[in-house]
């Protein structure tokens, strides 16, 4: 998909380790969720994750973007124990 709206939504975090939690935690969602309207990358490097969302439109934009936040909550919260 080429899309004309994307956003980058970077976190880094205390260690590599936690960092690598989050990226494992999020990355089987990437091909389930993708749809016609949006799709989302995922890459990590060192203590930085990096989530990059596309969409046809800026609905779909704003959709992906509270989606793609709210897993990367989820997966911050049940690995708070890895620091």
């Amino acid at each position: 998909m080429t899309a004309p709206h994307q956003t980058r939504l970077a976190a880094e975090y205390d260690t590599a380790d936690r960092a690598r939690a989050i990226e494992r935690s999020i990355r089987p969602e990437i091909d389930d969720i993708e749809g016609d309207r949006t799709t989302a990358r995922l890459s990590r490097d060192g203590q930085r994750v990096e989530i990059i969302v596309e969409a046809a439109d800026l609905v779909a934009l704003r959709a992906g973007i509270n989606t793609w936040l709210t897993l990367r909550g989820v997966a911050e919260t049940v690995s708070g124990g890895c620091d």
